[in-house]
C-alpha cells in the first residue's frame, strides 16, 4: 500500500560527495571506495537523484566501509523534490499512476540485474531499501547468491510471501505509525522471520511515522533522533554482516 505519506517530507541540507556513473547499464550515484564490499540502495519515489538519500549513501560508504550505489530504477522519470514540500504539486502528483508505471514486474528485473552486477564485482554485498525500495530488497534477500544481507526501511508494497522467502540476514527499521508496513505485516514479519534460520533485527521507532528515516524533519528533535538511530542501526547491521 502507498499513500500521501510517500510523497511528503523534508529536504536535508548538505552536498553529496559521490559521483555519477553506471551500473548494469543504468545511471547510478556512486560513493565510497571499498573494493570488496558494496551496498545497493534502492530509492523511494524521489529516485536516484534525491539529495537526502545520496547523503545517506555517503554516510553508509564512510561508516559501514562500503561502496554504495543508488541506480536509477525509474528509467529517467524524476519526481522533483519540490513535489515533496509543495502541497499543490503533491495534490497534482498521481502516486498510484506512478506506482503503476514502476510496478514490481517492470522494475524488479532491473533491480535484480544491478544486484547481480555488484555481486560479480564485490565479495560481499548488501541492499537497503527505503519506502518503495523496501519490497525489492526483501525479494533480493531470497537468494544468498545475489546478496549477503538486506535492510528494509519503512518498506512499502511488501507482500507476506516476500518475507516468508528470506534466506539472508535481515533488518527492518519500522516506525510506530506506518500505513504501509501495517501492524499485520509487522506481526507477520516478527512471527515468521525468526523461524527462517537467518539473523534478524527488528528496530522499532515509537512515535515516528512512515518516511522519517529518509525524509524526516531536521528541525524536529524526535525525528532527528530517529533518523540518526535508523542510520546508525543500518551501519551497524552492515558492518556486522558484510565485514
Amino acid at each position: 500500500m502507498v499513500s500521501d505519506c510517500c510523497k511528503s517530507g523534508f529536504r536535508w541540507n548538505g552536498t553529496p560527495t559521490g559521483t555519477e556513473s553506471t551500473l548494469a547499464g543504468t545511471k547510478a550515484y556512486v560513493t565510497g571506495n571499498n573494493k570488496d564490499v558494496a551496498i545497493l540502495l534502492v530509492h523511494d519515489i524521489f529516485g536516484w537523484t534525491f539529495n537526502n538519500l545520496r547523503l545517506l549513501a555517503d554516510h553508509f560508504a564512510e561508516e559501514a566501509g562500503a561502496t554504495v550505489y543508488i541506480p536509477d530504477f525509474f528509467d529517467g522519470e524524476i519526481v522533483t523534490e519540490e513535489t515533496m514540500v509543495n502541497p499543490e504539486l503533491r495534490e497534482k502528483f498521481d502516486l498510484m499512476g506512478f506506482i503503476g508505471r514502476h510496478n514490481k514486474e517492470i522494475r524488479y528485473p532491473q533491480i535484480l540485474a544491478a544486484a547481480k552486477a555488484l555481486k560479480a564485482e564485490y565479495s560481499k554485498t548488501g541492499a537497503i531499501g527505503y519506502c518503495y525500495g523496501g519490497w525489492a530488497v526483501f525479494k533480493l534477500g531470497s537468494d544468498p547468491s545475489i546478496v549477503d544481507a538486506v535492510s528494509g526501511v519503512h518498506p512499502s508494497i511488501v507482500e507476506p510471501a516476500e518475507l516468508d522467502a528470506l534466506k539472508v540476514p535481515t533488518q527492518i527499521l519500522a516506525p510506530e505509525h506506518d500505513f504501509s508496513f501495517t501492524p499485520d505485516l509487522k506481526a507477520h514479519a516478527n512471527t515468521v522471520i525468526p523461524t527462517l534460520g537467518v539473523p534478524y533485527e527488528y528496530v522499532y521507532f515509537p512515535g515516528l511515522q512512515h518516511g522519517f528515516a529518509g525524509r524526516g524533519d531536521q528541525n524536529d528533535k524526535a525525528q532527528v533522533a530517529g533518523l540518526e538511530r535508523a542510520k546508525n542501526s543500518a551501519v551497524g547491521f552492515f558492518k556486522e554482516f558484510l565485514h
